[in-house]
């Protein structure tokens, strides 16, 4: 399975620490091993699954787009708080 990253992803990623980097590392491997693993949204965000995980005692939520069989777009990650609305900026 190939990743592709967004911008806004990678901006994120550069605010973790090493420990949070493994942490969000192993949710990425869950993603890429098994894509249907994430909750399908509906609505606005319909073609977005969302994969929920622990980041530093923290409950995040990781957004991500299957493309087609080889591809996935991981496309943000954060906590609760204004994620779907940023998310639905962000998608548009």
């Amino acid at each position: 399975m190939k990743l592709l990253v967004t911008a806004s992803f990678v901006r994120a990623t550069k605010k973790l620490h090493k420990p949070q980097k493994a942490e969000l590392d192993s949710a990425v491997l869950a993603i890429s091993t098994d894509p249907e693993i994430g909750e399908s949204k509906v609505g606005d965000l319909f073609r977005v699954r969302i994969y929920k995980f622990w980041l530093s005692n923290q409950l995040c939520l990781l957004a991500y787009r299957v493309l087609d069989d080889d591809y996935l777009k991981l496309l943000t990650f954060g906590s609760h708080e204004n994620f779907y609305r940023d998310l639905k900026k962000l998608d548009n």
